[in-house]
């Protein structure tokens, strides 16, 4: 629903990849903003600012290189959707942290294992590969 886990990846890679890469998340369905999203990014100094959850129709670009999922909906919905398309689409399984349940703490903790967990792939996705192709 592009309100949780794609939001704050997309955010995470524009912070981390350089300012020519385009990047962009949407959902497979229309969703709501969550409010613990924007608390999980604004302890590391990040914000979404106005952006609100997309579609897939909502982009304004359909043609990637790479396409990113992080649910098994998702991941299917873009395997259709590319069938005769020369895309690559990589499925980076990604626990949901709107089914946690408990304390404030609890469900904050899940939504920053979320975060850490998405700065991880990018990391090992794009960063260090770009780094070993410099030193190649």
């Amino acid at each position: 629903m592009n309100a949780v886990r794609s939001p704050m990846a997309e955010l995470l890679a524009r912070q981390a990849l350089p300012a020519t890469i385009f990047v962009a998340s949407a959902g497979v369905r229309a969703g709501e903003r969550d409010p613990f999203v924007d608390a999980v990014l604004a302890e590391d100094g990040l914000s979404l600012g106005e952006r609100h959850p997309r579609t897939l129709d909502d982009l304004e670009d359909d043609y990637f290189d790479l396409i990113v999922t992080l649910a098994p909906e998702a991941h299917h919905t873009a395997l259709e959707l590319t069938r005769s398309l020369a895309v690559d689409v990589e499925y980076w399984p990604t626990p949901d942290p709107t089914n946690i349940g408990g304390t404030r703490e609890q469900v904050m903790a899940a939504y920053r294992d979320v975060r850490e967990r998405l700065k991880a792939r990018i990391t090992g996705r794009f960063l260090n590969a770009e780094a070993k192709n410099a030193t190649d």
